[in-house]
């Protein structure tokens, strides 16, 4: 029997993308990276782990914040290149500036402009 993880188009530096989508709301959180290791945790642990290209190790989501993401349900996409998992937000921030999700610039008039606001002060999540 094959294994999960060789079904996955791996980049040339053994990453996948993983977006993160919220139960429930169906918004977008967050894209991260992952290795063979960190799906592999995900999978077992049911909350999601990454892998932090800045820092070159494995990154519990909400280890340092509490901000941690629950996994219920693991999707492939149809080219095995991008993993996507549902999650269940806990503490309401999945974003490192304090915001719900990563994505709150909006293009307008060919300037990008905050339009979501910050929920926790980002100096108060970090150990």
């Amino acid at each position: 029997m094959k294994n999960y993880l060789d079904e996955i188009r791996w980049n040339e530096q053994g990453l996948v993308p993983a977006i993160a989508q919220e139960v429930g709301t169906g918004k977008v959180l967050m894209l991260a990276w992952m290795n063979r290791d960190a799906l592999n945790l995900t999978v077992q642990e049911k909350r999601a782990v990454y892998w932090s290209r800045s820092r070159g190790k494995l990154w519990f989501k909400g280890e340092e914040s509490g901000n941690i993401q629950y996994v219920k349900d693991i999707r492939l996409d149809c080219d095995n290149d991008v993993v996507l998992l549902s999650v269940e937000q806990v503490g309401g921030v999945a974003c490192h500036t304090g915001r719900h999700h990563c994505f709150f610039k909006q293009l307008q008039d060919n300037q990008w402009v905050t339009v979501e606001q910050v929920l926790k002060d980002p100096a108060t999540l970090y150990h």
